[in-house]
């Protein structure tokens, strides 16, 4: 008799079960059958490979693989100064970009975090405190987006919100014991865009809630607070 599979049969070190169940019962689309799923690794997050049916345009049925990464929903913020014209953000360590060619993996970053079990605007503001240290008030929800879709189920909700600004640049921030080192940015949004286009500021998230900061956010032509 096979030993009861922790996650699957068994509660795992985070109390997870049944993680093989996953996607077997979706049915929004008549054209995708979920056959088969194997959990592959579950340390923290999910890696799971998916055996599906899936239906083309010529209406064959064709059976697919795929492997998706569930690391759960999360949240980012882009702290803003509409008077000063700056926003606030982190930089920190990232070892997948430093393996991956960034040259020193120490990544410029709007605040973010896993959802864990709250919604979206909660899950927020923590982050905001723990990142940056700033009590978000008014939050304004921008967009929820499928960051990385060929693997990672991974949805972000992005929001935006004024902080009160001054002498923020050089502090640390982040939770020692989650072995967080977080140093605090704040750049003018012309700089930081500049940022952008130097490739000094490479993180998908910060680069799309800077160019929502111009195009429609609160730097925008004819916006509040615009000089």
């Amino acid at each position: 008799m096979d030993a009861p599979r922790p996650g699957i049969d068994v509660p795992d070190h985070r109390g997870r079960i049944g993680l093989d169940r996953i996607g077997r019962d979706l049915d929004r689309n008549p054209d995708v059958k979920v056959t088969d799923v194997e959990v592959l690794a579950a340390a923290w997050h999910v890696l799971r490979r998916t055996t599906l049916e899936y239906r083309g345009p010529s209406g064959r049925w064709e059976v697919q693989q795929r492997e998706t990464y569930d690391r759960g929903n999360g949240a980012t913020i882009l702290l803003y100064d509409p008077a000063r014209r700056t926003v606030l953000l982190t930089r920190q360590f990232r070892y997948p970009v430093y393996v991956n060619d960034h040259p020193d993996g120490m990544l410029i970053e709007t605040a973010a975090g896993l959802l864990d079990e709250d919604d979206p605007a909660t899950a927020i503001r923590r982050e905001a405190v723990e990142e940056t240290g700033v009590e978000v008030g008014d939050l304004e929800h921008v967009w929820d987006v499928y960051m990385s879709p060929g693997s990672v189920t991974e949805r972000l909700h992005f929001f935006a919100a004024p902080y009160d600004g001054g002498a923020m640049a050089g502090r640390r921030a982040g939770l020692a014991e989650e072995g967080e080192h977080i140093e605090l940015v704040e750049l003018g949004i012309d700089e930081a865009l500049q940022m952008v286009r130097e490739g000094r500021i490479q993180d998908a998230k910060t680069i799309m809630l800077l160019q929502w900061a111009v195009l429609d956010g609160p730097f925008a032509r004819g916006a509040a607070g615009e000089k």
